[in-house]
């Protein structure tokens, strides 16, 4: 059964979420790097160094960041992961079908 959306707008949309999302990561990267430098003030206390943990958590949720237990190993953000799903839950066939429509039909903008 044919869908009634177009499939090839949601994938546009996407395209543009994770062009928005590349301008964010570099000011969220240097947030990042100011916190763990906030982390190394000589006699932080623990209850301020909670907190900044804390936004460190938030950051690197979203952005992304390292598992800082065994093996560094580096993991995706949520929005990375949220945009991924988006574009995993499109109908792959009608999404070609829709693109090869367009491409297809000649445009009447010159």
């Amino acid at each position: 059964m044919p869908i009634r959306w177009n499939p090839a707008r949601v994938s546009e949309a996407a395209d543009m979420i994770e062009e928005y999302v590349k301008q964010a990561a570099e000011p969220l990267e240097q947030a990042r790097i100011v916190a763990k430098e906030a982390r190394k003030i000589a006699n932080l206390p623990l209850y301020v160094d909670q907190h900044i943990v804390s936004v460190l958590s938030e950051i690197e949720r979203v952005t992304g960041g390292e598992h800082s237990f065994g093996n560094h190993e580096h993991y995706e953000g949520s929005i990375k992961r949220s945009i991924a799903r988006l574009r995993d839950s499109l109908p792959k066939e009608a999404l070609e079908v829709v693109k090869t429509r367009e491409r297809e039909q000649p445009s009447l903008l010159i």
